[in-house]
């Protein structure tokens, strides 16, 4: 079924929203203002509160609309539909307005607070060509699947179909010549095999921004070793324990991080957000010459390394995290770092603060990024429990963060600071990081 719509405003995942007879359409592709020709989801005639729909000819364009930079990417109606970057249509300012725009109506509609204006930080190098990568070629990691005949391919959405690729333009060059190098895309997989091609970018300092590498400039890239390809979680080439390096405050970390697990995938993230984690962490502590600090939900370590370093002289730290393998590597790049200040605990968040020891039982600061549903409420009771004044909030879900806001803000916390990283250009997804500050007890 088609239908003629105007769009109304931004939704959620991606999606903008438009009314047929009263009832609510989500519409992919769209932009607010548009008058557009969408066609309903199958089954179209479901009696549900709401439908989904997708564009299939814009007759009224949005000044934020833009050719797609991958088609593949883009609506079906235009030989698309391969997923991974729902907002290829929008050009990259309209990006940034639409992600600001969707962080400050979920803080005011599930967090009950109003934030102003949101500030969206774009990484380095994501900016338009000529001079920056426009927003492309930002992926260390990609994953994709083997077709029928063995070739790397992409599934169709709302198909079957696997689309074959001879390259990804979301996945860093440097990516691209391993997979070049390895023949990635030559075939021969086992049909439906899982593939994922991990490529750790190199960084120089925090300026670096990685714009205009090319493969030619890397003509070494996949012979350094550090890369990794997996098929069906096995490795096929490369190593294991992928080796991924970053500066905060004139100080590098190394860290090594397991190739099948998770790391942040811009390839500037791992600068710029441990970077302004620490900014909050000095804005709190202050000079004070001991501190102790919990980092929540952490990985293998990004955010504990840096503060367990340059928090201040005498820093105490309790880390947590669930993933056994995530651990063991925080706990090897904690030792390599020749840091002893870390009680690094592996298991579930709430469960392991139900026992923390006596020591580091009242943090100065608490630092989280949960995954993608949020910390929610007993983590957040727990923390408000601990006394903490202050606490980081880093969350990859504007969502889950609006709805944890409220959940702090009825433990006596206010939102004291809020900032956003486009760390995932071509899509609808956002990270933010907002700093609340405690006033007064539960």
């Amino acid at each position: 079924m088609e239908a003629e719509v105007r769009i109304e405003r931004y939704a959620d995942q991606g999606r903008c929203v438009a009314h047929i007879d009263g009832r609510v359409v989500f519409v992919r592709f769209a932009l607010p203002g548009e008058l557009v020709r969408i066609e309903l989801d199958e089954p179209h005639d479901r009696d549900d509160r709401f439908w989904t729909a997708e564009v299939t000819e814009v007759l009224e364009p949005s000044p934020d609309r833009v050719e797609p930079a991958w088609p593949l990417a883009g609506p079906l109606a235009m030989d698309g539909g391969v997923g991974g970057a729902d907002l290829v249509h929008v050009s990259l300012e309209g990006q940034l307005k639409w992600k600001a725009t969707t962080i400050g109506e979920q803080m005011r509609r599930l967090g009950h607070v109003d934030v102003g204006e949101v500030t969206v930080e774009r990484m380095p190098g994501d900016e338009a060509e000529p001079n920056g990568l426009g927003g492309l070629h930002w992926r260390t990691r990609i994953e994709l699947i083997a077709d029928e005949e063995g070739y790397a391919s992409m599934r169709r959405r709302g198909s079957h179909t696997r689309v074959r690729l001879d390259g990804m333009p979301l996945a860093t060059n440097r990516l691209l010549d391993v997979a070049d190098r390895e023949h990635v895309w030559d075939g021969g997989f086992t049909p439906g095999a899982q593939i994922r091609i991990a490529a750790p970018e190199p960084r120089l300092g925090d300026g670096d921004s990685g714009a205009g590498r090319t493969g030619a400039d890397d003509a070494n890239a996949a012979d350094d070793g550090n890369f990794a390809v997996l098929v069906g979680g096995e490795i096929v080439s490369g190593v294991a324990d992928l080796t991924e390096r970053m500066s905060v405050e004139g100080h590098d970390f190394a860290y090594s991080v397991a190739s099948s697990g998770f790391w942040q995938i811009h390839r500037m993230a791992p600068m710029r957000l441990p970077a302004h984690v620490m900014s909050l962490v000095h804005e709190v502590l202050g000079s004070r010459e001991s501190a102790v600090l919990w980092d929540l939900y952490s990985g293998s370590g990004l955010f504990s390394l840096p503060m367990a370093a340059l928090a201040a002289p005498r820093t105490r730290m309790l880390t947590v995290e669930g993933a056994p393998e995530a651990v063991h590597h925080a706990r090897r790049n904690l030792r390599e770092a020749g840091l002893d200040n870390v009680d690094a605990r592996c298991g579930d968040v709430a469960a392991t603060l139900r026992n923390v020891p006596h020591d580091l039982s009242r943090p100065d600061m608490v630092v989280l990024d949960p995954p993608r549903a949020g910390a929610r409420a007993k983590v957040c009771r727990q923390i408000a429990e601990s006394g903490a004044p202050a606490v980081a909030y880093i969350a990859c879900d504007p969502t889950s963060l609006a709805r944890d806001t409220a959940t702090f803000a009825s433990l006596g916390y206010e939102v004291a600071f809020i900032r956003a990283f486009d760390i995932y250009p071509m899509t609808h997804h956002v990270e933010t990081i907002a700093l609340f500050s405690r006033t007064r007890k539960a």
